[in-house]
C-alpha cells in the first residue's frame, strides 16, 4: 500500500480551503484518509498553514511520499528540515538537544520573516489608503475651485448685462426728465 501526504480540497467554488492528510494513494482526492495533519488556507495573505510537524515527520520517516504542493508546505513549515535533523542525530553528527536547538532557531527566523511580511502588507495597505484619501481631497478641492470659478464667470457675465440695462434705464429716465422739462 502506497501512502501519500496530500491535500484534500474543501471550501466553495473560487474559495479553496485544504486539509493536509495522509491517505492511501488509491483513494479519491477528497475521499478516505488515514490521518489529518493540518489545514492550508491559500486565500489569506500570507497563506495560513496549521500543521502538526511531529506527526508529519513520523509519516515521512515511515515512507509516506508527499505530493509536490504538500512537499512545498512541509518544507515551508519545517517538517522536512526536522526530518533532516533527525537523520543527523541517527548518524551521530550531533545529539537530540542540538537538533531541537537548530530547529527552534530556524522556526523563530521563519516566523520573524512571516511577521515582517504581514507588517509590510499592513503598512502598504495603510499607505495606499492614505494616498487614495489625499487624491480624493485634491479632486474635491479642484471641483470646488472649478465651481467657484464658474460661479465668478457667471456673475461677471451677468454684471455687464445688468450695468448696460441700468445705464439704458438711466438714459431713458434722463430723456424722460428732459422731455418733461
Amino acid at each position: 500500500m502506497s501512502v501519500k501526504i496530500r491535500l484534500q480540497r474543501h471550501g466553495s467554488k473560487g474559495r479553496p480551503f485544504f486539509h493536509i492528510v495522509v491517505a492511501d494513494s488509491r483513494s479519491r482526492r477528497d475521499g478516505r484518509f488515514i490521518e489529518k495533519l493540518g489545514t492550508y488556507n491559500p486565500i489569506t495573505n500570507p497563506a495560513t498553514i496549521d500543521l502538526n510537524v511531529d506527526s508529519a515527520v513520523k509519516w515521512l520517516n515511515n515512507g509516506a511520499q508527499p505530493t509536490d504542493t504538500a512537499r512545498a508546505i512541509l518544507s515551508y513549515k519545517g517538517a522536512l528540515y526536522k526530518k533532516h535533523l533527525q537523520g543527523g542525530v541517527a548518524k551521530g553528527a550531533f545529539d537530540e538537544a542540538e537538533a531541537e536547538k537548530r530547529f527552534n532557531a530556524w522556526v523563530e527566523a521563519k516566523e520573524s520573516k512571516v511577521q515582517g511580511k504581514v507588517e509590510g502588507l499592513a503598512t502598504a495597505k495603510a499607505d495606499a489608503k492614505k494616498a487614495a484619501l489625499e487624491a480624493e481631497v485634491k479632486v474635491n478641492e479642484a471641483r470646488i475651485a472649478a465651481a467657484a470659478q464658474a460661479e465668478a464667470a457667471e456673475e461677471a457675465a451677468n454684471a455687464p448685462a445688468e450695468e448696460v440695462a441700468t445705464e439704458g434705464e438711466a438714459a431713458a429716465e434722463s430723456t424722460e426728465e428732459n422731455t418733461e422739462a
